[in-house]
């Protein structure tokens, strides 16, 4: 289906920061914008807003100043539901209430076209429980933008029971038109990125809960080895402990409890605290002028005269580590084995999901030294490693060293299932895997989604796929076993894939 016409008018209901946007992304895509709020000012105090943030472009040599005379030209305050009765596309941004939001898209049932497309930018609110009382069902679709809407490019066009394939199809062009990225996605708890992302959040929590190590060093785990833009720590923070505990606890009540969605404790004690992250001035970390930021934890300078790495079997996604240890000067020895290197005391080898105690026993290497996923091993600037309870004190120290050598800064972690990035990852994967499987969305638009929506470095499948067929699903199956709790269930699809040795994207 094409998109809708410039000619087309657009009308956004709710004048906040992201109906504010949104009208900003309409107008600046060349559509006659209707703003409208049932608070008085509200819609001409979102359009100053506007104008001010695009002043600062204009400052900044990045806009014209006819351009930003254009687009704020375009929008148009008015101050009743009334006034918006002749535009083709009306999205609704007003608070996130089924009853209110039923109230108003059956006020506008009323007043705009038969033509007309009805749209909800809810995030968390069933489209088909939302458009149920509506006449013409068939007319709602979900166009779910990312705060900021006008810089974030994911949008989220979700189809409800009754909407509209064609519907659906032409809010699909309209957001590409406008320059976004959108994907489809089904009216399920959460739709693509409020589910997928749960573990994201959840899996740094449990091991701060588990005193894996601390936030900071979970935190720069994340963005240094990971190559996220932020840690779990960090984004909770900004986004509000309230905010994100209240997603979470939605997702995992319309779940059925589900405890693969089950919510933090340590966030509901900060929540209770009213420790709700920066806009309260204390979260994971305290915010002001005079906040000082905990620093990682940091292993320093770990000395070692060794200079001959033994390469036992094939390192799988962390060849280019070695290849960093080779351009380091070590000279590497190939030989068959399980997967492992060795270095002076040390015998490293990446996580497969078992704890390096346990694992050390069953294989019975005593100096058994975990090493955890990094995204891109050639450029991590640190890693996380977990030494089992055999290993000796000279085992661990060689380990640091080796990694020290490399330039890559050390952070020793409690050995705990998975370390920090193979379980967050590997989690990740899981609940995208079981979207693609109940048809919440294709994989191609799951992995989207995930990098459009929250900037993640890949797509969770197709970070899997990089891993090696069946990888996660063995990382999952160990960590299941450690820990004895659904919670670590591979999903079917994962499983289907292990045995059929093919990925997402075979």
């Amino acid at each position: 289906m094409p998109a809708l016409d410039t000619q087309t008018k657009v009308a956004v209901v709710g004048a906040g920061a992201m109906g504010s946007g949104i009208a900003q992304v309409a107008a600046q895509a060349g559509h006659q914008v209707y703003l409208h709020d049932q608070r008085e000012g509200a819609a001409e105090a979102g359009r100053d807003g506007i104008a001010k943030q695009l002043q600062r472009r204009v400052d900044k040599g990045k806009m014209q100043q006819q351009e930003l005379d254009d687009v704020i030209g375009r929008i148009h305050p008015v101050a009743k539901l009334d006034d918006v009765a002749d535009a083709g596309l009306v999205i609704e941004a007003i608070i996130e209430d089924l009853q209110i939001k039923r109230q108003l898209l059956a006020s506008l049932e009323d007043l705009c076209t038969a033509d007309a497309i009805l749209a909800t930018n809810t995030s968390s609110i069933s489209v088909t429980a939302l458009g149920a009382d509506m006449s013409k069902p068939e007319r709602l679709v979900g166009m779910h933008f990312f705060n900021p809407a006008p810089l974030m490019a994911l949008v989220e066009v979700v189809m409800g029971l009754a909407t509209s394939k064609t519907v659906a199809d032409t809010v699909h062009a309209t957001a590409t038109a406008w320059g976004k990225k959108p994907v489809y996605a089904t009216s399920t708890p959460g739709f693509i990125v409020n589910r997928v992302a749960r573990p994201f959040y959840a899996e740094s929590l449990r091991l701060l809960q588990e005193q894996a190590t601390d936030a900071a060093t979970l935190d720069a785990i994340i963005r240094e080895a990971g190559q996220f833009r932020m840690g779990a720590f960090e984004l909770t923070d900004l986004i509000g402990h309230d905010v994100n505990y209240a997603v979470t606890s939605s997702v995992f009540n319309s779940y059925y409890q589900d405890p693969r969605f089950l919510p933090s404790l340590i966030q509901k004690e900060l929540v209770e605290a009213g420790r709700l992250g920066r806009k309260s001035g204390q979260g994971f970390y305290p915010y002001g002028e005079s906040a000082e930021k905990p620093q990682p934890k940091t292993e320093p300078a770990h000395q070692s005269d060794e200079s001959v790495i033994i390469a036992e079997g094939n390192p799988g996604v962390a060849a280019p580590l070695l290849e960093r240890l080779k351009a380091a000067g070590l000279t590497i020895i190939e030989r068959d084995g399980p997967g492992q290197i060795r270095f002076g005391d040390a015998v490293l080898a990446l996580t497969d999901g078992r704890m390096a105690t346990e694992r050390a026993a069953c294989e019975g290497v005593a100096n058994l030294v975990l090493f955890d996923l990094a995204f891109d091993y050639s450029k991590a600037s640190r890693l996380a490693l977990a030494p089992a309870d055999q290993a000796s004190d000279a085992a661990v120290s060689c380990a640091c060293a080796l990694l020290q050598k490399a330039g890559i800064e050390v952070s020793l972690i409690a050995d705990r299932p998975g370390l920090v990035i193979m379980r967050t990852v590997a989690m990740l994967a899981n609940e995208a895997a079981d979207a693609a499987l109940h048809g919440v969305a294709t994989v191609a638009d799951i992995d989207l989604a995930m990098k459009a929506g929250l900037n993640y470095p890949d797509g969770p499948l197709s970070w899997s796929d990089r891993l090696g067929a069946g990888h996660v699903f063995k990382v999952l199956t160990n960590i299941q076993t450690s820990y004895a709790e659904d919670r670590y269930r591979p999903a079917l699809l994962l499983r289907k894939n292990a045995f059929a040795q093919k990925g997402f994207y075979s």
